[in-house]
């Protein structure tokens, strides 16, 4: 009877394992997909905004619910919807692109992130940053 529980307890274990493994191996592949993307000057060409939000949103999906991570991310979400709606009323704000590079690089610093989400974040807030200095151009 003893020996029929060990081998029911490891085989439930390996099982249990083999599933995990196997999630985590679907996410990563999923996560591939994300990252595998051409983002040339073409990709952000008048999608400036709305490509860093997918990238946040992309991150957002794989952030635990309730996390100082998805406060930040949420955080820099709304600086960025607010200035994307002051700059398409022809209102360039740079203290609100203050806010929105602020937001972002507390979320590039102190996020738990994949390396890529961190190197993909860090080429958006490089691009927030490029934006900043040269905003009349993006018209």
């Amino acid at each position: 009877m003893k020996h029929l529980l060990v081998k029911a307890l490891i085989g439930s274990s390996l099982l249990l394992l083999g599933t995990t493994s196997f999630a985590q191996d679907r996410d990563r592949d999923r996560d591939d997909r994300y990252h595998q993307g051409d983002r040339d000057e073409g990709f952000w060409r008048g999608r400036l905004f709305e490509r860093v939000r997918a990238d946040l949103d992309h991150i957002q999906s794989n952030t635990p619910v309730f996390s100082g991570d998805e406060y930040r991310l949420v955080r820099v979400k709304e600086e960025l919807g607010e200035l994307q709606r002051k700059y398409e009323d022809h209102g360039y704000d740079s203290e609100k692109m203050e806010d929105v590079i602020a937001a972002m690089t507390r979320v590039v610093n102190d996020n738990h992130l994949a390396g890529r989400d961190r190197e993909m974040l860090s080429d958006d807030l490089s691009r927030l940053r490029a934006f900043q200095e040269h905003h009349d151009g993006y018209r």
